[in-house]
């Protein structure tokens, strides 16, 4: 019995130890994803703000605000490539929010490039970078912010000039921007960037939206457009972009350099505060995607005049 007893403890030993070998010999050979992703600026630098992530492709979009390029990344390849020209491409001047659909269409936020001008507010494109519409925003002065898929598949795009939010979808075989919700009544226009990061709450009835100027958030049902404050979502100026996992959100606040974690009800009407973190006062971080395990941070070199980089996306952005 004891010799049984020996053998079974040697085997399950030999066992352990050939388990943990072959967890260590995975672990070396699993490739290592980048802190950092490294964006092409121009030649006398570049400011960025979106990031749109596809998942099923593991590819990610970042607008570029200086010329209107749009870059695309793959995860785990430091290096990132331009994908869309600017300067005048598609009437494209600059760039802002980005969002990618089920289908891997991307859809571009222009904010101000079609003010006082006949040029785009918006444009949609395939995977292959065909374009599919470049469209103007009914309305006047209308600057397109940020950008979420809501559950019908369409497109929703903030105003930042006004308390509005535009659906972008197909009708037939033509493309069509509309006035979703104007909230004029509930939310009141300020002074500087009103309507801008956007998120679909969990159980898909409502967005979450964040007015940066007043640091408050705004639930806006996706059944009848109709607008009222989140409970709880107050203190949060400079937000920006907005980022849901679960029930946990996050806020950018950029020019603070703070980063907000908070706990969100499933249908978006009240959040709590978890904690707040400081962000690296070198850089102004505007928003924020996941892709593949890792959450992208835009470091828009918004502060420096003329940027000079680094240029990059970053996955830790506190200090």
């Amino acid at each position: 019995m004891k010799r049984k007893l020996a053998l079974t403890s040697a085997l399950l030993s030999i066992a352990i130890l050939s388990t943990a070998c072959q967890s260590e010999a995975q672990s070396a050979s699993a490739p290592q994803l980048p802190s950092t992703y490294q964006l092409t600026a121009d030649a006398t630098g570049s400011t960025f703000e979106g990031i749109g992530v596809d998942d099923k492709r593991g590819v990610f979009y970042v607008s570029e605000v200086s010329g209107g390029e749009i870059h695309r990344g793959t995860s785990g390849v430091a290096k990132t490539e331009e994908w869309l020209k600017g300067d005048g491409t598609d009437g494209r001047t600059t760039a802002r929010g980005i969002t990618v659909d089920s289908e891997g269409r991307i859809y571009i936020a222009g904010g101000p490039n079609g003010i006082g001008n006949d040029k785009p507010d918006l444009w949609v494109y395939s995977p292959e970078g065909t374009l599919l519409a470049a469209l103007r925003a009914p309305g006047n002065q209308v600057f397109l912010n940020d950008v979420a898929i809501g559950p019908d598949g369409a497109a929703y795009f903030t105003n930042s000039n006004d308390p509005q939010i535009f659906r972008i979808a197909l009708d037939g075989s033509a493309w069509k921007a509309t006035l979703w919700a104007d909230a004029k009544g509930q939310i009141e226009r300020k002074e500087g960037f009103n309507l801008g990061g956007i998120v679909l709450s969990a159980d898909r009835s409502a967005f979450v939206v964040a007015q940066g100027n007043t640091g408050m958030l705004w639930r806006f049902d996706t059944k009848t457009g109709a607008a009222t404050a989140v409970r709880g979502g107050t203190g949060l100026n400079n937000a920006d972009g907005l980022i849901l996992q679960g029930d946990t959100l996050t806020v950018v606040r950029n020019f603070d350099h703070l980063l907000a974690t908070l706990r969100l009800t499933a249908d978006g009407s009240a959040v709590e505060k978890v904690r707040e973190e400081r962000t690296d006062p070198k850089r102004v971080f505007t928003t924020a995607k996941p892709l593949r395990g890792q959450t992208l941070f835009v470091d828009s070199n918004f502060k420096e005049e003329p940027p000079t980089g680094p240029f990059e996306v970053v996955t830790d952005p506190t200090v």
